[in-house]
């Protein structure tokens, strides 16, 4: 098993749900974040008083996606990822992969890839 974490745009949340799920991918989480990269949180997207303040700010807000697959599926699920959130600008995203040593459903106790 692997825990997959995508950091992407705020806008592209709803297209990356909806491209995983056409796959057969439904469970996973996605949480508000604020975070930047090696441009020091530079961004194109901004607009309004976002850009205004741009100068003063630290972190540009993104949607981070953590979902947990078996090994054979890791492949699928991070280029549906880039597929839909690859635009060639600063500020696509990062992907990171990490192996998961168990899982266990509360409900019914099940372990390993049974309670993803």
């Amino acid at each position: 098993m692997q825990e997959i974490t995508a950091i992407i745009r705020l806008n592209m949340l709803q297209r990356t749900k909806e491209a995983l799920a056409e796959k057969g991918f439904y469970a996973m989480h996605a949480m508000k974040v604020l975070g930047r990269g090696k441009q020091k949180g530079l961004s194109y997207e901004l607009t309004g008083e976002a850009q205004e303040a741009h100068g003063k700010m630290r972190y540009v807000p993104k949607r981070m996606l953590s979902m947990v697959v078996s090994s054979s599926q890791v492949d699928e699920v991070v280029r549906t990822i880039i597929e839909v959130n690859q635009t060639g600008h600063i500020g696509d995203g990062k992907i990171f992969i990490s192996p998961v040593e168990n899982a266990i459903r509360v409900r019914t106790g099940e372990e390993g890839e049974a309670a993803i």
